[in-house]
C-alpha cells in the first residue's frame, strides 16, 4: 500500500500521483486531438456543386418542353447517338419553373438564350427567364432529336429532390433538413427528380413524369426528402433518364 496521498497546499504533488495525473492529461490531450479527426472524416461529403450566380451566358440549341423544359446543345463532331446533344434543364429564377405555356411556339425549334449555369457532376441545368428565350433562325442544321428508348421496367429506391437546389443552388439540397425548400421549389414547377445513391460508382438522377409523361410536381410532395420506391418504365432520351410511373403508385421505403 502506497503512503502517498494528495495535498492541495502542497506546491508539488507526490511522485506517484504526479505520475498519474500527467498519464491522464496525455490520455485527455491525445482524446482531444484525435476526436474531431475522427468526426470530421466520418461525415459524408456533400458533393461538389455550383451555381454560377449573376453570370449571364449565351446558349444555342433545340427547345425541348417535354417532359419539362430543357435545352439540346449539338456536340460538334459527333456523328451519331444520343452524345450527338448536351442536355441542360431549364428553370426560372427563385422557385419557379420556366412558363411552358409562354414558350409553346418555340416547342421543338431553334432557339437562343441567355442563363445561368448550374451544375453537379454531369448533370447541368440553365437558369432563365421565357422573355430570354427568342427563335434562332441562323441556327445551322441540327442532327434529328433522339428519339425516346426504353430501358425496361425497373424498381428504384431514393429520394425525391427538387433539380434546382440539388444540382447547386443549395448544399447540400437533399435529406430532410432540405424539405420545405424542396416542397416549395417542386411545388413552383421546378423538375422533380429520384435521386439513387449508388453502392459503388455517381448518384444516378431520374427526371420522374407519369405512366402518360406528364409532370407529376404536385403529386410528389408528400414523398420529398423520403426514402421512396418507385416501380416504372427508365426511358432514356438522350442524356436524360426518365422514370415514367403513376404516382400513387409510389411508397415510402425503409430508412
Amino acid at each position: 500500500m502506497s503512503d502517498e496521498f494528495y495535498i492541495g497546499w502542497e506546491r508539488k504533488a507526490a511522485p506517484a500521483i504526479g505520475k498519474a495525473i500527467r498519464k491522464v492529461a496525455a490520455l485527455i490531450l491525445l482524446v482531444a486531438l484525435v476526436t474531431p479527426v475522427v468526426l470530421a472524416v466520418s461525415q459524408r461529403m456533400i458533393g461538389v456543386s455550383m451555381f454560377e450566380w449573376g453570370n449571364h451566358k449565351n446558349f444555342a440549341g433545340l427547345l425541348e418542353l417535354h417532359p419539362y423544359p430543357h435545352l439540346l446543345v449539338p456536340r460538334p463532331g459527333e456523328t451519331g447517338g444520343a452524345a450527338q446533344f448536351s442536355t441542360y434543364y431549364l428553370v426560372s429564377q427563385w422557385k419557379f419553373g420556366l412558363d411552358q405555356a409562354a414558350l409553346a411556339s418555340l416547342d421543338g425549334k431553334p432557339v437562343r438564350l441567355k442563363g445561368t449555369l448550374i451544375y453537379r457532376g454531369n448533370q447541368t441545368m440553365i437558369e432563365t427567364l421565357a422573355d430570354w428565350i427568342q427563335a434562332d433562325a441562323k441556327f445551322p442544321a441540327a442532327p434529328p432529336v433522339p428519339q425516346p428508348i426504353s430501358l425496361g421496367r425497373q424498381t428504384l429506391t431514393g429520394e425525391i429532390v427538387d433539380s434546382k437546389c440539388f444540382l447547386g443552388v443549395m448544399n447540400p439540397g437533399q435529406l430532410i433538413t432540405h424539405r420545405a425548400c424542396a416542397i416549395r421549389c417542386i411545388s413552383g414547377g421546378i423538375p422533380p427528380v429520384l435521386l439513387v445513391r449508388a453502392t459503388n460508382g455517381p448518384a444516378v438522377y431520374f427526371l420522374l413524369v407519369s405512366s402518360d409523361g406528364r409532370a407529376v410536381n404536385q403529386e410528389v410532395l408528400d414523398l420529398v426528402a423520403e426514402p421512396v420506391q418507385i416501380t416504372g418504365e427508365v426511358v432514356r432520351q438522350g442524356e436524360l433518364l426518365i422514370l415514367r410511373a403513376d404516382p400513387a403508385t409510389y411508397h415510402r421505403a425503409a430508412r
